[in-house]
């Protein structure tokens, strides 16, 4: 068994915290059981109670997936999420769309239950379903109470769910429909048109770069989505992260239960390798007043020991807001934009770094000078002294925040898993963060942000 704390040692809740445990669990069980019950008294509480003696458990079940697990005992809740290598970099461009489309349809039916039935079920036992799919994964969650017969029934239609859905031809037209109008309808935003130009053109001829079309949607089979939730959604591939009410032998009777049933594929499934782009700009006509700009490069895979070097030098460039040297330069000083901002998007393999803005179409040029002096001033010298320790204080002093509830600290448990991180993250993030030198920054910036490899995408163009 691994485990590792998160925070400092607190055996016992805050004063008061019992009796208000006691009284949710009553007021809970008096009233009707309605989803909106439920996530109305999270909301409210959860911001006042604190995680206490937090730790991480990790296993690997007898279905063979990874199990990562947090017991807390602060509220009576459960939740649990369970991630699949089932991202749309695992889809060939002909049938962009079948990821997203499998993830969602996972709740229109399953077993002998219809999608009105599931809902139905789920408003019984003041219980969500949730999750989602991006590039990489996809997922799907459970928030429930933890009492027993509630936690039972809600567990039992996430099995279903997960291992047996229908994907009824009737629920498919409907979101096929709804894809295709949403995607017409993107057509004809600058924004959205930039977002997919910009993926396109930093990751050519490969899956990161792909978009769903109205014709690849349009393609997509009944047949597609079976396929692919048991090529995809298998027990071996499965991280289960769990954060709750429960015991470590509960937790690991869950695990086993909601994976066991799962199809036996779903092991050791990596997208195909990123090659760089060359260096280029794209300009794209549209009548909109304001040019939207991407300026980026594939970068850094989540994994990467370069990811503290980058993520604070990154607060500096252009991700700390009103403090970052891009929004002084190109806001502040000249005007150009009301907001600009830069970011690194780790992924299994290498992520985007991008930095975005909006402009007048007339300024565009005046605009992409400043973005590129900035941009090389800072990776030839690096963050200041006083802009380093700045960085790093918000970014120490701002943790406790990003992990106040059970479902952000969730977030990370299932990140953790899925792209193998160390168990210990949590704890190491202050002194990975206050131990990152400007010269790191500098060498890890010279490493991922190669000019040749840089693209620039302007759609609202002259």
């Amino acid at each position: 068994m691994k485990q590792s704390k998160l925070n400092a040692p607190h055996p016992h809740p805050r004063p008061g915290a019992g009796l208000l445990i006691g009284s949710l669990r009553s007021i809970i069980v008096g009233c009707s059981r309605t989803r909106f019950t439920l996530i109305c008294l999270l909301t409210s509480l959860a911001s006042s109670l604190t995680l206490a003696g937090v730790k991480i458990e990790h296993w690997v079940a007898p279905s063979g997936a990874k199990v990562y697990f947090v017991e807390t005992r602060v509220l009576p809740i459960l939740d649990v999420q369970i991630d699949f290598a089932a991202g749309a970099a695992f889809v060939p461009a002909a049938k962009s769309g079948l990821a997203g489309l499998t993830q969602s349809l996972l709740e229109a039916g399953a077993a002998d239950l219809d999608e009105e039935h599931i809902a139905g079920r789920l408003v019984d036992i003041g219980a969500r379903l949730g999750g989602g799919a991006d590039s990489d994964r996809a997922s799907l969650s459970l928030r429930t109470l933890s009492a027993k017969t509630e936690r039972e029934a809600a567990l039992d239609l996430m099995r279903t769910v997960l291992s047996a859905p229908t994907f009824p031809q009737s629920v498919l037209e409907r979101e096929k429909g709804r894809a295709i109008a949403s995607i017409r309808e993107a057509e004809t935003r600058p924004d959205a048109i930039a977002g997919k130009r910009f993926a396109a053109a930093i990751y050519p001829d490969h899956p990161y770069g792909v978009s769903p079309t109205v014709d690849s949607v349009a393609a997509i089979t009944r047949e597609d989505l079976a396929a692919f939730h048991r090529q995809h959604y298998g027990a071996k591939g499965a991280v289960v992260s769990i954060i709750g009410d429960v015991s470590r032998a509960e937790a690991e009777a869950i695990a086993q239960r909601l994976t066991e049933s799962l199809p036996a594929g779903g092991g050791n499934l990596v997208p195909p390798a990123v090659k760089k782009p060359q260096r280029g700009t794209l300009k794209v006509a549209h009548p909109a007043a304001q040019s939207h700009v991407h300026i980026g490069l594939p970068a850094i895979r989540r994994s990467d020991a370069d990811y503290f070097p980058l993520l604070v030098g990154n607060y500096t460039l252009g991700g700390g807001g009103f403090v970052s040297r891009l929004m002084k330069e190109v806001r502040e000083k000249r005007g150009y934009a009301y907001s600009v901002y830069s970011y690194f998007s780790p992924r299994k393999l290498e992520g985007p770094f991008e930095i975005g803005l909006q402009t007048k179409r007339e300024q565009v040029g005046d605009a992409l000078k400043v973005v590129d002096a900035v941009l090389t001033e800072y990776m030839a010298k690096g963050p200041t002294p006083k802009e380093l320790a700045a960085a790093k204080k918000n970014m120490v002093d701002g943790l406790a925040l990003r992990m106040d509830s059970n479902a952000k600290l969730l977030g990370y448990l299932s990140a953790i898993g899925f792209y193998e991180l160390p168990l210990t993250y949590l704890d190491d993030f202050p002194a990975k963060v206050n131990a990152v030198t400007a010269e790191q920054v500098k060498a890890a910036f010279a490493r991922h942000v190669k000019p040749e490899n840089l693209v620039t995408v302007v759609v609202a163009a002259d």
